[in-house]
Parts: C-alpha cells; structure tokens; sequence
C-alpha cells in the first residue's frame, strides 16, 4: 500500500483554468540508525504542466505554533482552494469550501508540511516505548529532522533542479530562519528565498523591555486607530500617514525614556506619557501607573473597556470579545483564534477526506501536543543572515499585518534591521505590511495583495542565467 494518495483537480485562479495533481500522504523521518522514529504528513500541490521541472519554483509551507498544524496558509493564503470567508475575513456559516482565484498554485508548487504531533503527523514508538521527545521538540531538533525529512521529499519527487522556498508563519519564521541555514550547511539544499509570514523571533519577546515595549506602540497606534480611539489630529489621517510618526517617537524618544529607568525625571516621564497616550488613545494616568510600559494583554482588555464593555483579539485586534466582567488585566480568552478555529477544523477535516481522499482514524491536531519546547540555543536570526551571506541567490520577505498584536509588525521590523546591521543585504530584504492581523490573508483584499508580492518575490528571486556572485 503506497503511504499517499493522488488525485487531480482544477481551480481558476486569476481568470486562468488551472490544472494540477494533489498528493497527500505520510513521509517517514529516520534516526541516526535508520530507524523509523516518526510519520509526517504532508499535501503536495504540483501543476500539470509539460516538460521539464527545473525551472519550476517549489515552495515549502510551514505554520507555526510551535504545535500548529500547517492548515492556516493551506486553506486560506496559498493554496488552490479556501475556506469560506466574508471579505473582512471573518467565519460565515454555513461553512464551505471554494477556489482560491489568488493562489500562487500558476507560478509554483506547493507542499504544506505537518511537523511532528500536528495535523496526521506523529512519532513511532520504538520497542513498546515512546521516542525520546528532545528529537522534535525544540527549536534545533524541529530544525534538524526537518532538514533531513525535506531532502527525502526533494529526492522522492525529484526536485533538485528546482528554485526553492521557505514559507514559515509565527513560530514558523523561528523554524525556515533556522532551516535556511541547516539545509545548506548540512543538506547542500541552496534555496532562494525565505518568506516570513507575522515571524515571532524569540530574540525580540526575550529582549529588554526598553526595546520590546518601545517597539509596541505603532501595533498599539494601528489597533486604536482601526476603534476610532486615537486623538482626532491623528484620527481624521490615513493609517500610514501616522504609522511613520508613532515608530519614529519609538525609537528616537520612548526607548532611550524607557532605558533611563528610575533616573527619568517626573516632568520628562510625564510628557512621554501624554505621547503615549496620543499614539495609543490609554489615559495618561494609566501609562504613569505602568511606569510607561503598558503590556499588551492589558492593552487588549484596557482599550475598549468604558466605551464598549469589549476586549480586542490579540492576534487580530479587530476582532472583539466578550469577558466575564470588566474587571482584571487581561482578556479572558482570545477573541479572533477562536473564532478561527471553529471554522478551519470542520474544514480541514472534512477537506482531507471529501476533495483529497485522504480517510484516517486519527484525530487533526490542529494543535498538537508538543510542550514542553526546548528554546535554548536560539541562533536562527544569526543563521538566517549566514544563509543569506553564503548564497548570493537567497532573498528575503516580510509580510505582518498592522493589527497584529502577538508579532507585530513593527517587531518585525526590528528583526529584519538586526538580522543585517552592517547593511549589506539589505537590497535583498523587503518587508510588505497589510490592513489585517496575524492571518492578514484572511481579508479579502490583503488575500490578493498578499499573494501579488509572493508571485513578485518568487520572480525576483528566481536567478535567470545569473552567476552567484558578489560584484
């Protein structure tokens, strides 16, 4: 019995009828005996075109998590088809599926790739006991095995030839940041381009405070405007018109206040404090009574709380909740993953079985269950600038939405700029903002404009008949 199935199928994507195959299936990943130790499932989109597969981009899709299972970007970024959706990007029942008219399926292939314990993927066991768990779940296992699973994939479905990318979303930036660097070094795999979808980089979250709450307040200025908070100076403007004007303030005024500390004078915290508050629409007394650093889960619960009585979703901030009472710090739960969830878990499930024929016993690990997760020795944003100094072809791109609150946009940012501080490879960076949050595909037009830059990235980065070399 062959571990994957094939079937074809059609889809119109940007008026043009495509034509392509959709294998999904089960992979092994070996130990160092050669050992069966884990099974990862995977789908694998492939356009039925004639001739040679060279010149052919591959991209390889991950979520993030860690522990999510790669169904996000599936069935609601990339892929040929979608889940449902209003054009805000909001669940509607009765739930559905239907062509996704921006998918990136006419320029490349796609495989959308489970990590151990999500969607279908699990572990073997070995001689009655389970596999030691320090083999996937951390930052340098996951990357490790991965590197290793996805050479077989290459291999298996003949794909050298092929220009290649990495697409990893939230904790997936952490995972293709470091997988860049372990598939040259230790696969030869040269790829020629890393996408980082709303990239959580565990550098920044673990960074002072001086820095991580400095670099909060442009996500904060973006929520508040989206809820008619802010000021009307800054109200009656466009989003990016005051964007510039809330980083600027960060970096030049609120994070050299923040590193003073206790030796800020009262008179220098308060005016921060009514900056704070014009970029943000919180009292001023609030901000002083956070010592000017206000956390973003009682941001999420502050910010609505007299005039609506609502908190505000922390990886959408559109999106609205509703807590047991007014009361407390934080949110009682997260407004827009929620909401999330109960639309893409019907639709996953009933996907696999119904479109792809893939008919299993085993429960869909949305999210899976893959803590404790080892976060020692993080040096994937060092190993991803390595990547990118080895190989001349590899290039760069950062996608967020501006109302994203757990990775914001202006984090990532930060982490592009640190990535590369001597300022060399910055013309092979590029970072794409849009009017949604973590998912920002989820929105109708972000969905198209999204999958634009992907296809002006992929061409960009795909070398015609160009040595790799630095002139």
């Amino acid at each position: 019995m062959t571990p994957w199935i094939k079937t074809t199928h059609s889809s119109t994507i940007r008026g043009q009828k495509i034509n392509y195959t959709a294998q999904t299936g089960t992979q092994p990943v070996w130990d160092e005996e050669g050992k069966v130790i884990a099974t990862l499932h995977y789908t694998y989109y492939k356009r039925n075109i004639q001739g040679s597969m060279a010149g052919r981009p591959l991209v390889i899709s991950f979520n993030g998590g860690p522990g999510s299972a790669s169904l996000w970007m599936h069935m609601a970024y990339t892929g040929p088809k979608l889940l449902r959706l209003d054009d805000e990007g909001y669940p509607v029942q009765p739930y559905g599926i239907e062509d996704n008219e921006y998918s990136i399926l006419d320029v490349a292939d796609i495989v959308y790739v489970n990590p151990v314990n999500t969607g279908y993927s699990r572990t073997v066991p070995l001689k009655g006991e389970e596999v030691k768990r320090e083999k996937f779940f951390g930052i340098n296992a996951d990357i490790k095995y991965l590197a290793g699973w996805l050479t077989t994939f290459v291999n298996r479905n003949n794909r050298w030839l092929s220009p290649k990318f990495l697409i990893g979303e939230s904790y997936g930036g952490t995972r293709v940041s470091g997988l860049a660097h372990e598939l040259q070094q230790s696969q030869w795999m040269y790829l020629n381009g890393v996408i980082l979808v709303s990239p959580a980089d565990y550098k920044f979250f673990n960074s002072d405070p001086a820095i991580s709450s400095a670099l909060n307040l442009p996500y904060f200025t973006a929520a508040s405007w989206y809820h008619k908070i802010l000021p009307p100076s800054l109200q009656e403007k466009d989003l990016l018109e005051i964007l510039p004007d809330s980083e600027r303030f960060a970096l030049d005024h609120l994070m050299p206040a923040l590193a003073k500390g206790g030796s800020l004078s009262t008179e220098d915290k308060t005016e921060i404090a009514k900056e704070i508050s014009k970029y943000s629409g919180l009292e001023v007394k609030t901000i002083l009574d956070h010592n000017l650093h206000v956390p973003k889960d009682f941001y999420w619960k502050e910010l609505l709380r007299e005039r609506e009585g609502h908190t505000i979703g922390r990886l959408d901030s559109r999106y609205k909740g509703i807590d047991k009472m007014l009361a407390g710090t934080k949110p009682d739960y997260n407004a827009a993953i929620v909401a999330w969830n109960h639309a893409f878990t019907p639709a996953i499930n009933h996907y696999m079985r119904n479109f792809l024929k893939f008919e299993t016993d085993l429960k869909y690990n949305v999210f899976g269950p893959v803590h404790p997760w080892d976060r020692r020795d993080n040096n994937t944003r060092e190993n991803l600038r390595k990547a990118m100094a080895n190989n001349p072809y590899l290039n760069l791109l950062f996608q967020s939405g501006y109302y994203d609150g757990a990775t914001t946009y202006f984090s990532a940012k930060y982490t592009m700029w640190q990535l590369d501080r001597a300022g060399k490879l910055q013309d092979r960076m590029d970072f794409k903002g849009y009017r949604s949050g973590h998912m920002m595909y989820l929105r109708s037009e972000d969905l198209e404009t999204a999958n634009k830059d992907l296809r002006t990235f992929i061409k960009k980065s795909t070398a015609k008949n160009k040595p790799a070399k630095y002139d």
